[in-house]
């Protein structure tokens, strides 16, 4: 139980002052909209602020349950203040929906201590500002729930709201004495007229497999999205959230132990998807990448060769796997027609060869070349791993993301490709050509976007016969071959110099490198470098 008091304090009327100064064209943009109904977000970035007033943004990242309600009501104030100049423009009016997000985003709070990996968000981080990054793996439906509830003294006839608790599952606990302090009262009345609901989304993000090490399970975390939040992203997205971490208690079943688990209540969401084509490169390196071109200026193809000898450096020789490699993950334009019939741009990717060929050495090199990438083998995936699960959680059905989905705009890496059943392979036919999943699962009917690139590595039924057809020789069908834009045969010749020069690349692995302009520039073209 909470009582409201209509005073906005000081802090309240510094952030109305802020807004006026550094947003008043966010400001002018709400008043002007024409529904009052609708909720409307206000972009605040953390490190402006922190420059303007230091010790409010201390208040609001220390305490921010107390004081982002009431920077909210400051963003009204601020709305009235400057009201006057658009009194007489038509659908002007004061909202009183309006949230302040805070972006944290060039401040100091990205640093590790408030922007932890979701494996490592402990207790001490409740009730502070806290940035989390991650995938989206489950979106649930939206919902509406109460946001508060004024209630009114039988006796003393005040009235105070009271607000929902996350602790109880957004439930609202009718008050067991007034909080007057003359009234001893214990019976109230609900005031029908004033309630107010919010919209409700629950996602739950994950952390990313690539920052793992081998054998950490990748944890994940529940976020609670509330009016402009909700239906901003949906399942395989990756995003930034910012908001406070709190506690509610699990679903009480038979025979469970119910317990307190730690969700997200989001202030700013983030969608990285968006920010792929703003990636910042260094004016060092872009000045190495002009240097090195104009050395080859003559000779493109050698400098071609250069590059690709920092692709996969430990496999001696097949530089025309790796120049597949590369140009597949360099990718194409999609390709739209006047018809509106598009023409996929990501190319995919087989490797059929012999085992000790190399091919799972490539797959793995390939996931650590790409920004994005879910690796995965053919026994251990299924059809709904592969595309999208339905699962029960709180007695409603969720769709959660499988492999394709997590990789939307990445690499999905699919090893020992014929050990995958004839079923669980036919699943991925419309999301190689088509570049879409659509699911009908437990009442749940939707499409999903799989943009992925699709590297698969499979080994030949039994010696490889070159007479024989390809598909043949993999047991796969034609339909799942022709959707392979590069389809490479890796063979163990069983020549006995090739073995010999194999052989002595490993071994000169760990000698100590000669020093020559070869080896210079291999050291340029570094896993980093081939990333940027």
């Amino acid at each position: 139980m909470v009582k409201v008091t209509e005073n906005d304090g000081e802090p309240g009327k510094e952030m109305a002052g802020f807004l006026i100064k550094y947003h008043l064209s966010q400001l002018r943009s709400v008043i002007l909209a024409s529904d009052p109904r609708l909720h409307y977000p206000l972009h605040v970035d953390f490190a402006k602020l922190m420059d303007d007033n230091p010790q409010l943004a201390h208040h609001i990242f220390s305490q921010p349950t107390e004081y982002l309600p009431l920077i909210d009501e400051s963003a009204i104030w601020a709305q009235k203040v400057i009201f006057e100049d658009f009194k007489k423009m038509e659908n002007a009016s004061v909202k009183t929906h309006v949230h302040i997000r805070i972006n944290v985003c060039g401040s100091p709070l990205e640093c590790p201590e408030t922007f932890p990996s979701i494996g490592r968000v402990r207790v001490k981080h409740r009730g502070i500002l806290l940035t989390l990054k991650g995938t989206v793996i489950r979106s649930g439906a939206i919902k509406m729930i109460e946001g508060e509830k004024i209630y009114e003294c039988r006796v003393c006839k005040l009235r105070f709201k009271v607000h929902p608790e996350v602790e109880t599952r957004f439930t609202i606990t009718r008050p067991s004495f007034c909080p007057s302090q003359n009234c001893e009262s214990m019976r109230f009345q609900v005031v029908e007229d004033k309630q107010i609901c919010h919209d409700y989304q629950e996602i739950k993000i994950q952390e990313s497999t690539q920052v793992l090490g081998v054998g950490a399970i990748p944890r994940s975390v529940p976020v609670i999205l509330k009016d402009d939040l909700v239906d901003m992203v949906k399942a395989g997205d990756d995003v930034i959230v910012t908001g406070v971490l709190t506690a509610k208690w699990s679903s009480d079943m038979k025979d469970v132990r119910c317990d307190l688990d730690p969700v997200l209540i989001a202030n700013y969401v983030r969608r990285m998807n968006e920010l792929k084509s703003d990636i910042h490169i260094a004016d060092d390196v872009i000045m190495k990448f002009k240097q090195f071109w104009s050395d080859f200026k003559d000779t493109p193809l050698k400098g071609r060769n250069a590059i690709l000898r920092g692709i996969c450096p430990q496999i001696f020789g097949l530089f025309t796997v790796k120049l597949a490699v590369a140009l597949t993950l360099i990718g194409g334009v999609q390709h739209v027609d006047a018809s509106g019939t598009k023409v996929r741009g990501e190319s995919h990717l087989l490797l059929v060869g012999d085992p000790g060929t190399g091919k799972s050495q490539f797959l793995k090199f390939a996931a650590k070349l790409s920004n994005r990438s879910v690796i995965t083998t053919g026994l251990g995936s299924t059809s709904a791993g592969l595309t999208v699960t339905a699962v029960k959680d709180g007695g409603e059905w969720m769709l959660e993301a499988g492999a394709l989905v997590l990789a939307d705009g990445g690499l999905c890496c699919i090893d020992e490709f014929d050990s995958m059943r004839e079923h669980d392979r036919a699943t991925i036919h419309e999301a190689m050509e088509q570049q879409t999943i659509s699911v009908a699962k437990a009442g749940l009917v939707t499409t999903l976007s799989s943009k992925a690139i699709v590297f698969g590595a499979t080994n030949p039924k039994g010696q490889y016969d070159p007479d024989q057809s390809l598909s043949v020789n993999t047991a796969l069908s034609g339909p799942l071959l022709s959707r392979f834009d590069i389809v490479l045969v890796l063979l163990d010749t069983k020549n006995p110099q090739w073995d010999a020069v194999v052989s002595s690349h490993i071994l000169s692995e760990t000698e100590q490198p000669k020093i020559n302009h070869d080896e210079n520039l291999s050291d340029i073209w570094s896993l980093t470098m081939i990333r940027r």
